[in-house]
């Protein structure tokens, strides 16, 4: 442990700035981000496309928009990271309400009927009500399908049987889906609560099923704002955004300090072991080939529909090439050696070699 400031010792910092703060938690997810290290200044640790970033006094903190990170952070056994997701889904859904139960939902990995390893976090509230919770790093262009089938399931996976149950005891469920990476709706509003509608008599079916999608690309003129002005919503989507943001890093600790939830969050963050970031690693190569096999499933598909065997073997050829070069430059940027990456994808060498020197 070391100190910000030569004499000055962890116990006269918290003395000094422990009054300016709303809570302890808060105090202490600003200390632990500013004083503890993941990393010392001498290692250079490998960079992944996750992390870890510097954070600022030689502390390393990974990318929370990565799938299998934003997960650990959310579901540890750990009063901090309970309430951390308590207070994002409150402030998606606009009402507060307390997680009471985390429910595994990770198939196998030899799972032939799961096509996508799964990092959502299943969970339900002290109601009763169902919630899907994900953060899509890479969303792939049929998101919106996707999300409208996990929400079908999670309405439909509670259990009204018996004698003593109607329909009426169907709760509320939520599926949300944070994306990082790509636009999805065409005007500029970052979140989106979408319910059952009739467009042309604007009457709503009052049903119990809704889908709450937050794209943090749209977040930048919300970023701009005074973080005083900023709703919750707002705080959550854009600390995600700018968490390893060096030139928002202001804005980042101010956030922190104002939004319990939020640093509750960070304190997480910042104790993720090496072995859960190993586990990371491992959960996005297997998650590459989960892909891959999907890319060459649709590219089989594309041909088929144009009705021709030679559009098949075209479309087929087309979509395993891509599929091969995303996943090698998966693999590059997981820091895999360039053997391991020509093995795993069977592309020419020199093609390889070129996204190394990229």
């Amino acid at each position: 442990m070391k100190a910000l400031l030569p004499g000055m010792t962890p116990a006269r910092i918290k003395g000094i700035i422990f009054p300016f703060f709303a809570s302890k938690t808060q105090f202490f997810a600003l200390y632990r981000v500013g004083v503890l290290t993941m990393q010392t200044k001498d290692q250079s640790p490998v960079q992944y496309e996750w992390g870890p970033f510097p954070f600022g006094d030689g502390a390393r903190i990974l990318d929370i928009r990565y799938d299998p990170v934003f997960k650990a952070v959310f579901t540890r056994d750990t009063a901090e990271s309970r309430a951390a997701l308590s207070d994002l889904i409150s402030a998606l859904i606009g009402r507060t309400i307390t997680v009471q139960t985390i429910i595994a939902n990770e198939p196998p990995v030899d799972d032939t009927r799961q096509r996508y390893l799964r990092f959502d976090i299943a969970c339900k509230t002290g109601k009763g009500e169902p919630i899907n919770v994900e953060m899509c790093f890479n969303p792939k262009t049929h998101e919106p399908v996707r999300l409208e089938y996990h929400a079908a399931r999670l309405f439909v996976g509670q259990d009204i049987h018996g004698d003593d149950k109607i329909y009426d005891d169907l709760k509320e469920s939520y599926q949300i889906a944070i994306l990082a990476k790509e636009r999805f709706f065409p005007d500029e509003n970052f979140a989106h609560n979408f319910l059952y509608y009739d467009p042309d008599n604007r009457v709503s079916l009052h049903g119990r099923t809704r889908i709450i999608t937050v794209e943090l690309v749209k977040t930048e003129p919300v970023a701009d704002k005074p973080v005083e002005e900023m709703t919750s919503a707002e705080l959550w989507a854009v600390f995600f955004q700018y968490l390893t943001d060096g030139e928002k890093r202001g804005k980042i600790m101010e956030i922190i300090k104002r939004e319990e939830g939020i640093a509750m969050a960070v304190d997480t963050l910042v104790n993720i072991t090496q072995d859960e970031i190993e586990y990371a690693r491992m959960s996005n190569l297997i998650k590459s080939r989960l892909d891959y096999q999907s890319d060459m499933t649709d590219a089989m598909r594309k041909g088929r529909n144009e009705g021709l065997e030679e559009g098949i073997r075209e479309g087929f050829s087309k979509g395993l090439n891509q599929a091969s070069l995303d996943i090698a430059q998966n693999l590059v940027k997981l820091g895999l050696p360039l053997e391991t990456v020509i093995t795993a994808t069977h592309l020419d060498p020199d093609k390889v070699k070129e996204l190394f020197q990229q």
